[in-house]
């Protein structure tokens, strides 16, 4: 079986390549392989036309494959609320929480990230064109070589060329950029920096299809019940993070990830709530992606929550 992520060198869907890299899948009895499909909207797209069992990402962007949440399934967190950070050019020395730094700025974010960036400036009155705020993607250059992109890395890099005066990623390019001295942290939506419904504009899930779900329930509890271990297991020892972060990433972030995931603990819980997906959905139909409502129960495959608790 293989489960994909959009981007490898990132803490943002960590736990699924560390239930992977760790054996937690293995432990399951789940022959499980990683992989790196980037963007998340084409990691989505493989997921629907079955060539991966299991997609760890951004649980909003699920409707962009599948259509008002038919046939596509959110099964666990990786960990809990919007995971991105808003990073300005370090001489800007903008204020951490002052959104309005951003204004006549040119920001990198991916695709379907960008729409958590966007409503952000909604939610806190700043008008993208009046007040000159361009959103772009970050140039392909900066992202790596071949079919190996790295967005929050990239975005980091981007920054430092003078390429873009900011980007909206993951915590990972946040720690490089701020690290090298060359950024500023402004935002950081997980933490609640943002607008209060921020914070469940989306979360990183475990995702998977309703026909993989109906071809093969064991693997997707077992698939479950791996995560819910990873996540626990990370908890207990966070260096583990710091052994798994050696397989997958270059020495210096390798080096960052345990810190990183430190931070992220707090927010290790499996469960997807109610209020999470009533906070999601009102934002997938404020940007497009959804057109109508729909039930918990059209987006969470709740008959593998009893495993959130083992």
């Amino acid at each position: 079986m293989k489960i994909a992520i959009p981007d490898m060198i990132s803490n943002s869907y960590f736990p699924a390549a560390a239930a992977v890299e760790l054996g937690f899948f293995k432990d399951e009895g789940l022959d499980m392989t990683l992989e790196l499909i980037y963007p998340v909207n084409r990691t989505l797209e493989v997921l629907r036309d079955g060539g991966i069992e299991f997609v760890g990402g951004s649980a909003h962007s699920t409707p962009f494959a599948f259509p008002g949440w038919k046939g596509g399934k959110l099964l666990a967190a990786l960990a809990q609320n919007t995971y991105w950070f808003l990073i300005l050019r370090a001489d800007l020395k903008a204020k951490k929480g002052d959104i309005s730094a951003i204004k006549g700025l040119k920001i990198g974010a991916a695709p379907l990230v960008d729409l958590g960036l966007k409503r952000l400036l909604v939610e806190s009155g700043i008008d993208e064109a009046r007040d000159n705020v361009t959103i772009v993607p970050v140039p392909m250059e900066f992202l790596g070589e071949g079919a190996i992109k790295n967005f929050g890395v990239g975005a980091a890099k981007a920054l430092q060329a003078g390429a873009i005066d900011g980007f909206w990623a993951n915590g990972m390019g946040a720690e490089v950029a701020v690290r090298g001295g060359w950024g500023t942290m402004v935002i950081d939506a997980r933490r609640g920096d943002g607008p209060p419904k921020a914070i469940h504009y989306t979360m990183p899930a475990l995702i998977t299809s309703e026909a993989v779900i109906a071809r093969d329930p064991g693997a997707v509890a077992a698939a479950v019940r791996a995560l819910v271990k990873t996540q626990k297991a990370l908890k207990a020892d966070v260096g583990l993070a710091t052994k798994v972060g050696r397989k997958l990433f270059p020495d210096y972030e390798a080096s960052l990830i345990a810190d990183i995931v430190q931070r992220d603990l707090p927010f290790y819980d499996p469960s997807i709530s109610r209020e999470f997906v009533n906070g999601m959905t009102e934002f997938q139909r404020h940007m497009g992606l959804l057109d109508r409502a729909v039930s918990y129960e059209d987006v969470v495959a709740t008959q593998f929550s009893q495993y959130w608790s083992s």
